[in-house]
């Protein structure tokens, strides 16, 4: 039975297992699609890893899930994108397995979590993921409560992401 939370879901990790997304149970969650040669990169990883050193301890994880569906902007294994990201911004995100956030020519490839993602927060005109760096926002309860663009900066929503870890479980 749904409840509808990403409690509900498996994603592969970076290593290739099976990981239940329960694991996030009363932490707040920032899920984004990354890419290593996207002109957001270098803006998106700092902020993130801003955050997290700031609000890791008070329960923020970020989730990313590299993706190459845009402009080929992440032709790295999970391995390699691990490393560069740790490499170049020392920073160490819950890294997942490469997916396909938008589907792609066969049916089913697109990644169930990223689906339910676009249903809960939907996008502007059409609810696709745009670009690299789409951001979801998810409560301690699991709920999604905020997408952000690929632009906006992490930064820039950090009052929302306070707010949620100030909520009692």
């Amino acid at each position: 039975m749904s409840t509808g939370t990403i409690y509900d879901f498996q994603v592969k990790n970076a290593v290739g297992e099976m990981v239940s997304l329960d694991k996030y149970t009363g932490l707040v969650v920032l899920i984004v699609n990354v890419a290593s040669y996207c002109g957001l990169t270098h803006s998106n990883y700092k902020e993130l890893k801003s955050l997290n050193d700031k609000y890791y301890d008070r329960g923020l994880r970020i989730a990313a899930f590299p993706c190459n569906q845009f402009g080929f902007q992440e032709p790295y294994c999970e391995a390699d994108v691990s490393n560069f990201v740790k490499e170049n911004f020392e920073f160490e995100p819950d890294l997942y397995g490469k997916v396909l956030v938008n589907g792609g020519p066969l049916i089913g490839e697109e990644e169930p979590l990223w689906e339910f993602l676009k249903k809960e927060q939907s996008g502007t005109l059409v609810d696709a993921i745009k670009w690299n760096f789409t951001k979801f926002l998810v409560n301690r309860k699991g709920k999604v409560v905020a997408r952000y663009a690929p632009a906006t900066n992490p930064e820039s929503f950090e009052e929302k992401i306070v707010e949620l870890l100030d909520e009692e479980l």
